[in-house]
């Protein structure tokens, strides 16, 4: 406890600092505690409960403590997922926040859903540079771009800002009204991003704002160039604080310059309550930012209220979502693990809800992700959960038929043409890929003449190749694969951007897809939205996707 105090009189006095600008003798401080990408880790490191406590020790000095989300809270672990981010909203409420950014991360449930959170949210959120072009009305219309806050003598201003990086970076449909986008992030074009931040910017210091902090979901990645949060500092006038999210950076208070050549503070928290945030606006006008990593206090009713909503979320997870006709198996009745050898319907059918939900040409699955059978019978949201446990994140490129080739050369380098030697499995590879959209066979008879690197990532096909017959679907139509040709490839984030299991080939591809929803939620999605809540007699026996000879 003495630790944190001392940084929260440090942070409090903040002494020799460069934004000293008197305001008034009688002027309390104003301290803002920021979080950024919690992604539903309520309970991780530090937790909401250690917030409010945090939160009720700072009102011992002033009492004007804001608190601010800046972006997906609401998405990344079972808890989001089965309640649609409603939990999540829930405990922001309790909490007490009041203002949020909107990361990309909270599309993952659907324009609709999105909408109908915002509802239930107690907080104000925060976009400027959301734009609708569509004609069926507004699903964010009650998001403002900016809001200005009075506290004693002083106005702070809000600005909200999404990064573009949005669209991709969630599921691209659902920013659609038929085949049309309707929402926008001014993602085309940087300089009309700038102008739009800095339009709301103006109109907030037009409003009388002396401070304007900007509560941004842009990161630092060079790869979100030139939408991040510096790019922004460097492009416009007039802030004084971004606080960021979206990179999972830490930054506990870095000085950037403005277009001007005017000092911004710019802070990012990490992500799953690594730290939380807290910039002072002091009553002589000092400003500071810093991050708290430890904090030994919990608020007591937080903590109860997380452990009621823990209880639904366990309830949850035994509720029936659907039913399935058919056993989805990822082994034989001998028990021996065909998914990293064999095709199989439980295959077949997490294959077709990644190729559905993302509307591409071709779907991968590598069998070391598909971790559980489903019995006939009911389904809950647990038993969809425990197929897909690890969190990935749907993706999609474009690919050539070229680098598919070789993706299915390296899955099947170890396959054999029987899966037991009577008391082991033979030739498992976690990287075997079930697919949707796409046929293919694997003879046995031919050496795999794939080239490995010295940490087992693939390098190139050097021999003759033992998987034949790739053919692709297209309009109920089966044609062989052309290798010149780009296809809409879905799958998630291990393979197509981390290289999971050797997959080089497709780390340079255009991204369709970045890291949208949770793997187990594309699944969901498929089972409830797409199929109705029940597995039917199509997926009795594997459809015939992969021959082995």
């Amino acid at each position: 406890m003495k630790k944190f105090r001392n940084v929260l009189l440090v942070l409090l006095v903040a002494l020799g600092s460069l934004f000293a600008q008197p305001i008034t003798e009688k002027q309390n401080s104003v301290v803002v505690l920021y979080t950024n990408d919690v992604h539903c880790a309520i309970r991780s490191s530090l937790g909401y409960e250690s917030l409010v406590a945090l939160k009720q020790e700072v009102l011992k000095k002033t009492p004007y403590v804001v608190l601010v989300d800046n972006g997906d809270s609401i998405q990344g672990e079972a808890m989001g997922t089965i309640s649609k981010g409603e939990y999540p909203v829930e405990i922001m409420n309790k909490v007490g926040y009041d203002y949020a950014a909107i990361g990309n991360h909270e599309f993952d449930y659907g324009m609709d859903r999105l909408s109908q959170l915002i509802g239930k949210a107690d907080c104000q959120y925060l976009a400027c540079n959301i734009k609708y072009t569509g004609s069926k009305g507004n699903l964010l219309g009650d998001v403002k771009p900016y809001e200005v806050a009075t506290y004693d003598a002083l106005k702070v201003g809000f600005v909200g800002v999404s990064t573009p990086e949005s669209i991709a970076k969630s599921t691209p449909t659902y920013f659609k009204e038929g085949n049309e986008f309707a929402y926008d992030f001014y993602g085309d074009d940087p300089q009309a991003f700038y102008s739009v931040v800095q339009e709301n910017v103006d109109k907030a210091r037009s409003e009388g704002a002396q401070y304007v902090v900007v509560l941004a979901h842009l990161g630092t990645d060079e790869s979100s160039a030139p939408f991040r949060s510096t790019d922004l500092i460097a492009n416009t006038t007039g802030i004084d604080v971004v606080l960021d999210g979206h990179s999972h950076s830490v930054i506990p208070c870095e000085v950037v310059a403005a277009k001007d050549g005017g000092k911004v503070l710019l802070s990012s928290t990490g992500t799953k309550f690594a730290n939380i945030g807290m910039l002072l606006i002091g009553p002589d006008g000092v400003m500071e930012t810093g991050l708290i990593g430890t904090y030994p206090d919990k608020d007591p009713d937080i903590a109860a209220f997380v452990d009621s909503i823990e209880a639904k979320y366990k309830e949850s997870l035994a509720e029936v979502i659907g039913k399935t006709d058919v056993d989805l198996t990822i082994a034989d009745t001998n028990g021996v693990r065909l998914v990293r050898t064999r095709e199989t319907n439980l295959g077949d059918l997490c294959a077709d809800a990644y190729r559905t939900v993302a509307d591409a040409d071709i779907a991968f699955v590598n069998g070391g992700g598909i971790r559980a059978p489903l019995k006939k019978g009911p389904i809950t949201y647990g038993d969809l959960i425990k197929v897909h446990p690890y969190g990935n994140t749907l993706t999609m490129v474009k690919a050539t038929g070229q680098q598919i080739l070789d993706a299915l050369e390296l899955a099947s380098r170890s396959t054999q043409k029987h899966t037991s030697d009577g008391k082991n499995a033979t030739g498992e590879c976690g990287g075997f890929l079930q697919v949707s959209g796409l046929k293919y066979t694997i003879d046995t008879s031919i050496p795999t003449s794939v080239e490995l690197d010295g940490k087992n990532m693939f390098v190139a096909v050097k021999g003759e190749r033992r998987v034949k017959d790739v053919v692709v679907e297209k309009a109920g139509q089966w044609t062989p694969i052309d290798p010149d040709a780009t296809y809409k490839l879905a799958s998630h984030n291990y393979m197509l951007k981390d290289a999971g299991d050797g997959f080089t080939m497709f780390q340079n591809d255009e991204l369709l897809i970045n890291e949208g929803m949770l793997d187990n939620q594309v699944l969901m999605t498929y089972v409830i939205e797409k199929l109705g809540n029940e597995v039917t007699a199509e997926y009795a026996e594997p459809q015939g996707r992969i021959t082995i000879l």
